[in-house]
Formats: structure tokens, C-alpha cells, sequence
């Protein structure tokens, strides 16, 4: 993937005398943003997803550790590729940052190697406003006091009805678009539904790769292909990649990891925007309000 820079861009000073932690270093780990945590005092690490409406703990660190947690009820899990209903457990302890706290209603999922003990998702994004440095591997959280993300935003995004989470406006050759989850947990470029990649005409030319894809619930047939290019705020990208359901796969991608009966009818989204984009970028998120800046790290 090659970056087009269109326009010449400073990225701003935030003035954050108060309210905002220091440069905290995170693991990349196939793409997945990941924090030392521990979860009743024992070391493990949390995955940050902006594109889930739930935390979860996995199914795995909990038989690894032959651990009990407080049952709460069963809700439906809307994953990538399909639907489940999954129990919730209430009362964990957890500490990260130096904070002590205990969370309620997470999820029971497949996260994945037991390591991976947790997946935060909305509850801890809109307490702050994020900053994640790709490049350089670190993060910050800073007060929404403290900072006004609208001030600076460079990318058309909102908070999307019922769900909360940021969606972003992205632009294509031929003044189209597409509304995408701006998504940290996902691991590849963009994931569209196939009729998606059928209206902008993508199949046409692309050159399609047959593959297999795992989301929350069931492991699919999907294909895989590069577009030309893209707008990414103010950055212009080429050779991107996609990935879109295999013929006779189901999709749901509005999110990964999103609870059934919660959603409100709000602008529609057409896919995800991941890792294989966002790794080159500071990005900023102010969950609450919606806004996006883009921009490019200090060397």
C-alpha cells in the first residue's frame, strides 16, 4: 500500500496540560491493538476495539485458569458472519493503567489464544478521548475536558445511531463513497459486503483470491482483492485491500461484536475499515462526539 499525501498537513499541538495520561506503550499483535491488563490479579492482556459495542472475556483464559465469575443473562452476539446467543458474566476485577475496577455484563466469546484475556470495546472508549500512534506503538487517553476533537477533525465521521460507534466517510474515484466502521479490531484493510464490491464495480477488474475468514461466531469462505485507491481524510491511498464474503456467505458488518436489539435506524454502513489503513496514521477518536482526526505521527 502506497500513501498519496494530496494536501500538506501539520498535525496539530493538543494543549492538554490536565486530564491526559502519558505515551503508554501497546503490542501489535496481527493487527490487534493490545494492553498489559490483569483480570483477578493475573497478567493478561486486553484487545482495544473500537468496533465492538461490548466487552468480553475469553472462553479460554477462563478454562486456562479454571476460573468462576458472577453469571449474568444470555444476550445475542451479531459477529461478522453470524448471530449467537452467548452468557455474560458480572463482578471482574480488573486493573490496567493503575486503575482497579470491576466490570459487568461482559461477554463470554472466542477471543482467541488464552493470552488474550479480554476485549474492551464501547464501555472504554467513551470515557476518553484515544489517541492511537500506529507507528509508533504507543497511546494516550486524554480528558474530554481537556480537548475538542471538532476543532481539528479532517475526516466527515459521527457516532452511529444506536451503537455509538465512529463511523467515517470514505471517499472513491468518481465523487462515491462509502460510510465504514472505523474499526481497530479489525485486522485487514477494508471489509465490505459483496454487493458492495458488485456497486462500485470492484469485482470487474480485481483480481480475486478465494480465502477463509474467522469472525466471533463461524469461519467463512471469503474473497480477497486490492482496489486502486481511496481517501482517507485528507491521505490518498493506493493498492488497498479488501475483503468481502465469499457467493452464499452471510455478513453482518456493522460490527464485530454487537448486541441484538440495541441498533436504531441511523446512516447506513456498507463495511469496516482496519489495521491495514490505520497502521500508518495517528489517529484520534472522540468516541462520544464522533470526531476523527488523522494524521501523522512524530519519527
Amino acid at each position: 500500500m502506497r500513501i498519496i499525501f494530496a494536501l500538506v498537513l501539520l498535525l496539530p499541538i493538543f494543549t492538554c496540560s490536565a486530564g491526559v495520561t502519558q505515551w503508554i506503550d501497546f503490542n501489535l499483535d496481527n493487527g490487534h491493538v493490545k494492553i498489559p491488563i490483569k483480570i483477578a490479579n493475573i497478567d493478561t492482556f486486553a484487545i482495544l476495539d473500537t468496533g465492538s459495542q461490548l466487552n468480553a472475556i475469553n472462553k479460554a483464559f477462563i478454562s486456562k485458569h479454571d476460573l468462576t465469575f458472577d453469571e449474568g443473562s444470555f444476550i445475542r452476539v451479531k459477529g461478522a458472519f453470524g448471530i449467537e446467543k452467548r452468557p455474560t458474566r458480572r463482578n471482574i476485577p480488573i486493573q490496567y493503567f493503575g486503575l482497579e475496577t470491576e466490570l459487568d455484563k461482559v461477554t463470554e466469546l472466542t477471543l482467541g489464544h488464552h493470552s488474550n484475556g479480554l476485549l474492551l470495546g464501547a464501555g472504554f472508549f467513551s470515557k476518553f478521548v484515544t489517541q492511537f500512534d500506529y507507528p509508533n506503538k504507543k497511546m494516550r487517553m486524554i480528558d474530554r475536558d481537556s480537548i475538542d476533537v471538532q476543532k481539528f477533525k479532517n475526516i466527515v465521521a459521527q457516532s452511529q445511531k444506536g451503537t455509538g460507534m465512529p463511523i467515517v466517510k470514505i471517499g472513491f474515484p468518481n465523487d462515491r463513497h462509502l460510510w465504514l466502521l472505523l474499526d481497530t479490531g479489525n485486522t485487514g484493510g477494508m471489509v465490505v459486503d459483496r454487493n458492495v464490491a458488485i456497486k462500485m464495480g470492484w469485482l470487474e477488474q480485481a483480481q480475486v483470491q478465494e480465502g477463509v475468514t474467522s469472525g466471533v461466531n463461524e469461519v467463512v469462505n471469503t474473497d480477497h482483492f486490492t482496489i486502486p485507491s481511496l481517501k482517507f481524510g485528507p491521505f490518498e491511498m493506493e493498492d488497498v485491500a479488501v475483503t468481502i464474503p465469499g457467493k452464499g456467505s452471510n455478513s453482518y458488518l456493522e460490527s464485530q461484536f454487537e448486541q441484538i436489539g440495541t441498533r436504531i435506524k441511523g446512516r447506513k454502513v456498507e463495511g469496516v475499515i482496519g489495521y491495514d489503513v490505520l497502521k500508518h496514521f495517528l489517529i484520534t477518536i472522540d468516541y462520544k462526539g464522533g470526531d476523527v482526526h488523522i494524521g501523522l505521527p512524530e519519527a
